[in-house]
Parts: structure tokens; C-alpha cells; sequence
């Protein structure tokens, strides 16, 4: 491999010769091996609107001269629209803070913006990384500005759209099942009757009160610390140049983002992002009971409940001819543990500020938009390849119902809790009906019986 040498504050370094990137990310290569997941995608894309934002309220504030920041400007759009990510190949695990990453976009920002101009790689003269590139920013206010910028983005065009088809399709199947009578269950056992269509409005109302927890939460990210530079004071900004980047922000992305109410606090902590991920495992909870519930009613086919059927997607045993295994809700489940891992992970990150900065927001960062996601893709894997084409047993619900004990709590008002549950353990001690004991023990006439203990009139709750 033929190399070019740049030099730095700490010396002379060796830089591939078709790189972007220059002495700092070379550095970075050779210290930080740790796990080979390189910095997101969607991290480095918002880092390159940022810039590009920069660039042009610098060059409004009279700061950047209009050569310069038209180059900048032009490679920040070339860069995006390649998505070249051979050219930001920094692990993840990385020098605190994100210095690595703010470097390593500046220094391929810089050499592309050389190149509009006619220079020749790694002739900083023309276009400086630090001096153009990151004129009026530090690490310190650009990576969690960039974090923000990517986060809000994924959320909005990912995550929430994904979840609301979710909530409607579930909302369809509750309307579709509406006249399904099954029994309810508590404590894994048997419970007194409801519709299959009330189970799923309950999973459906779960799902758009999560949704809601995560909209609401990235409503937060749309405040930036960007102009705050270091320590949150905008040392080497200025006024100007903080409004100018958030206008043109909102120009190039279509959102309103604002300037920090206080660019202390959200240098100093990553609280806004904690949050989102706090309502992302929320979210995870409520999928993880769906996707298990999911798994239990489709049990059998003939030793379990198997009151569902889910649509069969690939066979589900290497040895045993013919089984099928419900093997998106397992899925789903994975994604859903692996997001609350990762909040976990992030809380102890944003537990770790100190002073005036949370050095380990790399992690956070990474964690954040690895759990977005995964979560965006669970969650249209199970919308579309299991809730678009669940059905119901009917054949073994009917069953169940017919079975159920439970319903004996509907002669509690007629008879009273201790004579109905008399009823209930004759029922299942001797193998018989609830109605065959009743009609028995001579409770009441078979008419009245036959209105009082129809599970029908049982199945009377909350449906959409």
C-alpha cells in the first residue's frame, strides 16, 4: 500500500494514499481495535447535514470565506449522496466524547472539498479540517448535536411510522375478532370469558400508548447544544453563526430544531436521549408481552391452547418432520431484550457525566440508533409476516369456552361467591359442565341459567 505523510502535534503520520481521511483518523485506526462495528451510518450522515449547516451559517456570519465554504458545502452533499463509509472506518469504541469521529468527517470533508477545488489530497492550505471544517464547533457540541440530528431522524421515519402500522393492524384484527367469545386468562389459568377481539384491543392500546411515549420523547431531541462549542459558553461562535446553524438545519432535514434553553446542561448530559431510550424500552416491554402472548396462544397444535394460528413462515425443526415454531414472535422477543440491554447500557453511560461533559456518549450514541433500529425492523417483521395473517382456532376456543369453569362467577350476584365456587370444584371434580351442575343442584330454572351463564353476555368489556 503506497501512503502520503501528514503531520500533526504529535508528529509525522502515515495515511493510505487514496484516503479521505487524514492523521487523526489514522491515528485512530491504530488505537482503538476494540470491536469492529464502525460508527452508524446515520450518525456520520447527520454529522455531514451539520457540517454542511456550519459551513453556511459561518460563511453568512462573514467568518468563512465563500471559496472555502461553497467547497465545504458541495463535498458535504457529495458525501451524503455516496454514502461512501469506506472512507469513516473508526470503531465505535473510540476516544471519549466522539473527538475520533468529528475528526475523522472533518478530515474527509476537508480532502473532498480540496479536490472540488483543484488541491491535492492533504494540502490543508486550501481546505483545514479544524480551521474550515470545524470552524465555530467543538466535539463537544457538534457529536451530541449529530446524535440528536440522526436519532430524531430514525424515529420519525422509522420507528414511529413502523409502530402505528403495527397499532392499526392490531387495531383491524380486534374488529375481526370481535365476535370471537374465548375464555380469559389470569395467572395462566382459566378466567371468566371475553372476545379475542377484546384481547387484541388490549394489545393494541398498548402499542399506541408506547408509540406515543416514544413520539413525545423525541420531541426532546430537537433541541441542540450546537454553538456551545467546548463547554457550552460558544467560545469561537458567536451568535450569529448558533442561529444561522439551526435555520439551515431545519432547512436541509424538514424538522424545527432549536438552540439549547441551556447549553450547559445539554453539553454537561445526555438526559434528552436517556429518555427516548427509556420510552424505547417501554416499548420493547409491551412488544415482548405481545410477541409471548403470542407464543402461548399458538401453542400446541394439539397439546397447547393453540387458540391461534400464526402464519407459517419456515419449518421450525431440523429433526421433527412437520413443526412449525412461532418464529417471529421469538424474533421479536430477541430484538425486544436486546433494546432493554441497551437502555440499561445507556443509563449507566448518562450516569457518567462529569462536570461539564459525558465522555462516553459514543456508547450512547451507538446504542441509541443500533436499538431504533433493530426495533424499526422487528417491528414491521412481526406487522407484516405474523399479525397481517393471524387467524383464530376457532374450533378449540369454542372448545375451551364450552370447558370453562370460570363462568361460574356469574351466579355470584344469584347465589353468592361460596355456593358458586361449590359449583365450580363439583364441575371439575366430576368431569362435568358448569350448566350440568347447576341443573343438578337444582339452582336455578334451565332458562335463566342457559341467559345467566352464556358467555356472550359475559364478553361484554371495552371493543373498538
Amino acid at each position: 500500500m503506497k501512503y502520503r505523510i501528514e503531520k500533526d502535534a504529535l508528529g509525522s503520520v502515515k495515511v493510505p494514499e487514496g484516503a479521505y481521511y487524514g492523521s487523526d483518523t489514522a491515528r485512530t485506526l491504530e488505537n482503538f481495535r476494540i470491536s469492529g462495528i464502525r460508527v452508524p451510518t446515520e450518525l456520520i450522515d447527520a454529522y455531514l447535514m451539520l457540517k454542511e449547516a456550519a459551513a453556511l451559517a459561518n460563511m453568512k456570519a462573514g467568518k468563512l470565506d465563500r471559496k472555502r465554504g461553497t467547497a465545504i458545502v458541495e463535498a458535504c452533499k457529495a458525501l451524503l449522496k455516496k454514502k461512501d463509509n469506506g472512507q469513516f472506518p473508526i470503531d465505535i469504541f473510540q476516544a471519549g466524547a466522539g473527538t475520533s469521529t468529528n475528526m475523522n468527517v472533518n478530515e474527509v470533508v476537508a480532502n473532498v472539498a480540496i479536490g472540488i477545488l483543484g488541491g491535492k489530497m492533504g494540502d490543508y492550505a486550501v481546505v483545514h479540517p479544524n480551521d474550515h471544517v470545524n470552524m465555530s464547533q467543538s466535539t463537544n457540541d457538534t457529536y451530541p448535536s449529530a446524535l440528536n440530528i440522526a436519532a430524531r431522524l430514525a424515529v420519525k421515519k422509522r420507528l414511529v411510522p413502523r409502530l402505528r402500522h403495527l397499532q392499526i393492524l392490531l387495531y383491524a384484527k380486534s374488529r375481526e375478532f370481535s365476535g370471537i367469545v374465548k375464555i380469559g386468562r389470569t395467572h395462566l389459568q382459566d378466567a371468566v370469558p371475553m372476545t379475542l377481539g377484546e384481547e387484541f384491543y388490549g394489545y393494541a392500546g398498548e402499542v399506541e400508548r408506547a408509540t406515543d411515549a416514544v413520539e413525545s420523547a423525541a420531541a426532546e431531541l430537537l433541541e441542540l447544544p450546537i454553538g456551545g462549542t467546548a463547554v457550552g459558553t460558544g467560545l469561537n461562535a458567536g451568535s450569529a453563526y448558533s442561529k444561522g446553524v439551526v435555520a439551515e438545519l431545519d432547512r436541509i432535514t424538514g424538522e424545527k430544531f432549536t438552540q439549547s434553553r441551556n447549553r450547559f446542561a445539554t453539553t454537561q448530559n445526555r438526559i434528552e436521549v436517556l429518555a427516548l431510550n427509556e420510552a424505547m424500552k417501554e416499548t420493547a416491554v409491551v412488544l415482548m408481552k405481545i410477541a409471548n402472548d403470542f407464543r402461548l396462544l399458538a401453542s400446541g397444535p394439539r397439546a397447547g391452547m393453540h387458540e391461534l394460528i400464526l402464519p407459517s413462515i419456515m419449518p421450525g425443526s431440523s429433526i421433527m418432520p412437520g413443526k412449525v415454531n412461532p418464529s417471529i414472535p421469538e424474533v421479536l422477543g430477541m430484538v425486544c431484550l436486546q433494546v432493554m440491554g441497551m437502555e440499561r447500557a445507556v443509563t449507566n453511560a448518562a450516569e457518567e457525566a462529569q462536570l461539564e461533559l459525558n465522555v462516553f456518549t459514543p456508547v450512547i450514541a451507538y446504542d441509541t440508533l443500533f436499538s431504533i433500529g433493530i426495533l424499526s425492523n422487528g417491528v414491521s417483521t412481526f406487522a407484516e409476516r405474523c399479525v397481517m395473517g393471524v387467524e383464530a382456532s376457532r374450533k378449540n376456543i369454542s372448545k375451551h369456552v364450552k370447558d370453562d369453569l370460570s363462568i361460574a362467577t356469574a351466579l355470584n350476584q344469584y347465589i353468592g361467591y361460596s355456593k358458586a365456587a361449590e359449583v365450580a370444584k363439583r364441575a371439575y371434580r366430576e368431569n362435568k359442565t358448569v350448566m350440568q351442575v347447576c341443573l343438578e343442584m337444582k339452582i336455578l330454572d334451565k332458562k335463566k341459567l342457559s341467559k345467566i351463564l352464556n358467555p356472550k353476555n359475559m364478553a361484554g368489556g371495552e371493543r373498538s
